[in-house]
């Protein structure tokens, strides 16, 4: 009897919800989330998420008709993900941009409990964890995604890799994780699980930046820095526009930008961050605007 007991208490434990949120606490301290409209937009890892709910019958018609965006065809239409307890269709994108960085997309659409098309997207450089995607998507079509990760939209001040920073009102949000304060700079981040895959998603986004059209790096370098108090290393790039871009950023007063690359730990985790500035910015003895020295000091 007593040896019964013990096993109904021991399944008790593996089954309860307390310790199904421990093992998503994890994921859930690198995760953040802003809804806008109807569309909720996450970030962990590197990987850009979204979702949306859109009250129209599953079909392909429905789904291709409601979904013009992600410039899918009837044809495209065709792989089920046998994981998911309900109709559905799943389709994988992947476009190299040079030799050793691919950016990956991934799209679900899943007739949900409601009867309607839940559509969730999943994008990000070097990455294509299908165990991941499918844990990601049980959460979101079971509502377990707490609300605390979500950020509101109006900006008063951001979660920043586990800490508080306060804003005020002038700055605003460029997307998941990219916040901009006109003159005072501008940063993108991510939370990752290791050292490894924060250094790999910095290094993709200044691929990205080098091999975009409209401008060019006329100057790249190694520095020292204090990111969230730690000495590392941060790549150091300046990115100066050209023809009719370039006509349209100095009519806006700037010229080139200065962009700094970062990979340190953050709390208990990592974080991968690119700041930015222009170089009409209000910029401070220090050699940063107000926004990257909430987050980085410069040494020597």
């Amino acid at each position: 009897m007593k040896k019964q007991f013990s096993t109904l208490i021991a399944i008790f434990i593996l089954s309860s919800p307390f310790l199904y949120a421990q093992k998503n606490d994890s994921l859930f301290s690198r995760l953040q989330a802003i809804s806008n409209s109807g569309l909720d937009f996450f970030n962990v890892d590197g990987i850009e998420i979204t979702s949306q709910i859109i009250n129209s019958e599953f079909s392909k018609k429905g789904i291709l008709k409601k979904f013009k965006k992600f410039s899918i065809k009837e044809n495209d239409l065709i792989l089920t993900d046998s994981s998911i307890h309900s109709q559905n269709y799943y389709l994988s994108k992947s476009e190299e941009i040079q030799p050793g960085t691919v950016q990956y997309s991934s799209y679900y659409f899943i007739e949900n409990k409601y009867k309607q098309i839940t559509a969730i997207t999943f994008a990000g450089f070097n990455k294509n964890d299908k165990v991941f995607e499918n844990k990601f998507v049980g959460l979101i079509l079971n509502d377990e995604i707490p609300k605390s990760i979500y950020t509101p939209l109006e900006i008063d001040s951001i979660n920043f890799a586990g800490r508080k920073i306060g804003l005020g009102k002038s700055c605003h949000w460029m997307g998941i994780n990219n916040v901009q304060c006109p003159y005072y700079g501008q940063m993108n981040w991510s939370v990752h699980k290791t050292l490894e895959d924060a250094s790999k998603s910095a290094d993709s986004q200044y691929t990205v930046i080098k091999l975009k059209r409209g401008g060019k790096i006329i100057s790249e370098d190694t520095v020292n820095v204090i990111f969230e108090g730690v000495p590392v290393k941060a790549k150091k790039a300046v990115y100066d526009f050209k023809g009719v871009t370039s006509l349209l950023v100095s009519m806006a007063g700037g010229k080139t930008l200065t962009i700094y690359f970062v990979a340190a730990p953050a709390k208990q985790n990592f974080v991968s961050c690119v700041m930015s500035f222009w170089n009409n910015d209000n910029i401070n003895p220090s050699g940063l605007p107000p926004l990257l020295e909430e987050v980085m000091k410069l040494t020597k």
